[in-house]
């Protein structure tokens, strides 16, 4: 089933609640990206509890301002991302190793079990991942500092 929107809302137990065309609610809907790297504004779909698609979204911006505010919000509770800014240094360079680094939310240490766990995505763009399954970003490895860029060579 792919419902359109016709009102999203919270409920009274903060849960995410849809109502469809045809004035069915859906309790506890979960927006998800269908490409959170490559184009987070752009192809998103509204799950059930069960995983099933509710609705589709070409765009986030489609939705009016309400509506887009909470699917944001949603979207920013679900989705726990930090993006890397630098590295302050790494314990080895072989692995495991523990890394330092700084986020856009903050100072971080995480342990990087092997070189596996960077991933390119794009030109420039890495993920990586932590021994407990927390996935950092680069965004962009050219706009990195030297310092940073000269530890990462080791790992990639």
């Amino acid at each position: 089933m792919n419902a359109s929107i016709r009102a999203l809302k919270r409920d009274a137990f903060g849960r995410l609640v849809l109502m469809d065309a045809e004035g069915r609610e859906h309790v506890d809907v979960v927006p998800v990206r269908a490409f959170p790297l490559a184009a987070p504004d752009e192809g998103l779909s509204v799950l059930d509890a069960e995983g099933h698609e509710l609705a589709w979204l070409a765009r986030l911006s489609d939705l009016p301002e309400a509506q887009r505010a909470l699917v944001a919000e949603a979207l920013a509770q679900r989705e726990f991302m930090p993006v890397i800014e630098r590295l302050k240094s790494v314990s080895s360079y072989a692995t495991p190793s523990n890394w330092d680094v700084e986020t856009d939310r903050g100072p971080t240490r995480f342990m990087l079990m092997g070189e596996e766990h960077i991933h390119r995505m794009a030109p420039g763009m890495l993920l990586i991942n932590d021994a407990h399954g927390v996935q950092y970003l680069i965004r962009d490895l050219d706009r990195m500092d030297r310092a940073s860029r000269k530890l990462l060579d080791h790992f990639l």
